[in-house]
């Protein structure tokens, strides 16, 4: 393991690039886009919060391991909206940018790829909850924006349903939530029905 502290910030200024990494989705007032490192944060707070307030049992370091290393691999790959027709192949370059950044002579996680690895393909109780709240956040975000994205980029009802629905089997409280709040953008104009 290394000691050499030039070495160490070097690769804490790679991890800083992940700042510059802008989402789709707007923070709360909507006077901006937020961008990955805010997520990673954002998701790291609320994946804690909601496994303490349902009394979730689950291994609270590793969920937020899982959440803090969720993006990383965005800081080559950029961030791939939702719906985007790219979505499926966006791992691949995510997964070369952890490859990059976990042999970097500066990290001293060196579990950092399997971390990685683990919120991306696991099955583990903490990595089912991070997809939900990694799903509920940004659409929460929308919701809050009056579906500013979901105009945007011309999300329609269907592919937001479409890409909740696994989160009905995973944590159906936040399911049933999600579906009334779908009902109510619809009814306001801020989601577009077909």
């Amino acid at each position: 393991m290394t000691t050499d502290i030039h070495t160490i910030t070097r690769h804490f200024l790679e991890l800083d690039a992940l700042k510059q990494v802008q989402r789709k989705s707007y923070i709360h007032g909507a006077s901006r886009l937020e961008n990955s490192a805010e997520h990673s944060w954002h998701l790291a707070m609320a994946c804690w919060s909601i496994a303490r307030s349902f009394d979730l049992k689950v291994d609270e370091g590793k969920l937020i391991k899982l959440a803090l290393v969720h993006d990383l691999g965005e800081i080559d790959a950029g961030d791939t909206f939702l719906y985007s027709e790219h979505r499926s192949d966006a791992h691949k370059a995510e997964r070369e940018c952890i490859q990059r950044l976990a042999g970097h002579a500066g990290n001293g996680i060196r579990d950092l790829a399997d971390i990685w690895e683990e919120q991306e393909t696991g099955s583990s109780p903490e990595t089912r909850l991070l997809k939900v709240v990694d799903r509920l956040l940004p659409f929460m975000l929308n919701v809050a924006s009056e579906g500013r994205s979901w105009q945007e980029m011309g999300v329609k009802r269907h592919q937001i349903e479409k890409a909740h629905a696994f989160i009905e089997g995973e944590f159906p409280e936040v399911h049933a939530w999600i579906s009334e709040q779908i009902r109510m953008a619809v009814a306001k104009g801020w989601l577009a029905e077909a």
